[in-house]
């Protein structure tokens, strides 16, 4: 039997919004965009990995009542929830041409624990670390 992980989930306020972010200015793909009468499953790849899924979750029904799915919304918004982690061959040269494509980083690329990264949020606050891999 085979097992893993291969779609990790983000809130996102607005699809398109982050659909555009990702595909646009990361250069991740879309994967399946699927909807379901009010309901969107919307996941997009790294083109370098094909087997990972990240999914751009919209919070609402049928998983969430309207409250918490504002609770969320504002939640993720701030910032509050855990980085994910862009692996890179060089954060600097990474960092100058997301930046040449509107990212806006929250920390420019700083060396420290043997490698560099930087720091940046997609629209809807999800925070997210570029590490450069070690070599």
């Amino acid at each position: 039997m085979s097992q893993g992980v291969e779609v990790v989930g983000l809130y996102v306020r607005d699809q398109d919004e982050a659909l555009a972010f990702y595909v646009e200015k990361l250069g991740f793909r879309v994967h399946t965009d699927a909807r379901a009468g009010d309901y969107r499953w919307l996941t997009v790849q790294h083109p370098d990995q094909p087997s990972f899924q990240l999914g751009l979750f919209a919070p609402g029904p049928p998983t969430l009542d309207a409250g918490t799915a504002q609770t969320l919304r504002e939640i993720v918004a701030k910032g509050a929830m855990p980085p994910l982690v862009l692996m890179v061959d060089d954060c600097r040269a990474a960092y100058d041409r997301m930046r040449a494509r509107g990212v806006e980083f929250t920390q420019e690329p700083v060396e420290r624990f043997g490698t560099v990264d930087a720091g940046f949020r997609d629209p809807s606050g999800n925070g997210w670390k570029m590490i450069q891999s070690r070599r």
